[in-house]
């Protein structure tokens, strides 16, 4: 994972030494050229002049001939040579400078700007805080299930280690806590947070300032620490994880339950980006049967709906469905998208 920075640093490397070669060069041109000329123009040619004659040809300035060269044709040829090499050590060195500008901190600062130019224009996206280990199984999820993120880290080599994979990934380097980073990721126009980092008190700083910022938003935070579960609903988590204790049961439930286990496993696993999903029903839907709203489709199955806090598992066709209901199917990506845009038609 290390090794697109090492290579970069590489080539970073390579670049300098590349200048450092056509400086010295350059330097050894003049030194050619200044000895040259002042041995065509004898007696009369200076060193002031030979040097000057010199740097004009090699800057292609196009001033008079400083150093008389009209009784010397030979001298002409060697003004040619001069001019020839001059150029083309120039000419690289540019090049060798400009491919160093672009990977400087200056380029950095122009990516850092466009890319928050892209942010501005999201919604309906999601903010990851925190790119760690639980951070990172969480990004995986969105981007399998084709859902946009923005990613706010502080920690360099965390983000390195995700865009060494994910290099489009639209990130911010710098502290979740902090307002104007959480304004900078969208958080005014986007559908949840999460704040995954690994400090249970930081957890809960990032939870209460998405919720001062914006009420709606939903947050989910990462406790290690079951005790905190509390401050973190209070602090205006909508849901809180304990890694620790969802592993616990994960291990119960392979134990008493392990063909459950399996399959969830192996859906997880698809290649398919297979999930079990669910879709709001907006406001100002018209109800309708199911019938009429999904039809039958390799990519969807419909399990069940959530209506006003009781559940109606696997609903019969005539079933109505009507505006605040949630629909709960197993889906590929692709069968999410067509059951939102039906019911957002």
């Amino acid at each position: 994972m290390k090794a697109g920075r090492r290579l970069k640093r590489i080539f970073r490397g390579t670049h300098f030494a590349g200048l450092r070669l056509g400086a010295a060069a350059l330097a050894m041109i003049h030194v050619v050229g200044t000895l040259g000329y002042h041995y065509l123009g004898r007696p009369s040619a200076t060193w002031i002049d030979s040097f000057y004659m010199t740097f004009i040809t090699v800057a292609t300035i196009g001033f008079s001939e400083t150093v008389d060269l009209s009784r010397h044709p030979m001298g002409r040829l060697f003004t040619v040579g001069i001019a020839f090499l001059g150029i083309g050590t120039m000419t690289y060195m540019f090049s060798t400078f400009v491919a160093l500008l672009l990977e400087s901190d200056l380029n950095t600062a122009l990516k850092r700007k466009r890319m928050k130019k892209e942010i501005a224009k999201l919604s309906g996206h999601y903010i990851i805080c925190g790119i760690g280990r639980v951070g990172t199984n969480v990004a995986n999820e969105l981007v399998k299930t084709h859902r946009t993120l923005v990613v706010i880290e502080q920690d360099r080599k965390a983000l390195d280690d995700w865009l060494e994979n994910h290099p489009q990934t639209l990130f911010l380097h710098d502290d979740a806590a902090d307002d104007d980073a959480l304004r900078s990721a969208g958080v005014m126009a986007c559908s949840g947070v999460f704040a995954v980092t690994g400090d249970d008190s930081h957890n809960l700083v990032v939870s209460l300032s998405v919720k001062l910022l914006n009420p709606k938003v939903r947050v989910v935070a990462r406790v290690h620490d079951i005790r905190n579960v509390n401050k973190a609903r209070r602090a205006g988590a909508d849901e809180i994880v304990s890694p620790d204790f969802t592993g616990g049961m994960r291990i119960a439930s392979a134990m008493v339950r392990p063909h459950v286990v399996n399959f969830m496993d192996q859906m997880l696993r698809s290649d398919d980006g297979l999930r079990v999903e669910e879709v709001l029903v907006p406001i100002g839907f018209e109800a309708r049967p199911i019938k009429d709203l999904l039809p039958k489709s390799r990519d969807y199955i419909l399990m069940a709906t959530h209506e006003h806090g009781h559940w109606v598992f696997n609903p019969d066709d005539d079933h109505v469905v009507r505006a605040g209901h949630v629909i709960v199917i197993m889906a590929n990506p692709g069968g999410r998208e067509s059951v939102e845009q039906m019911i957002n038609a």
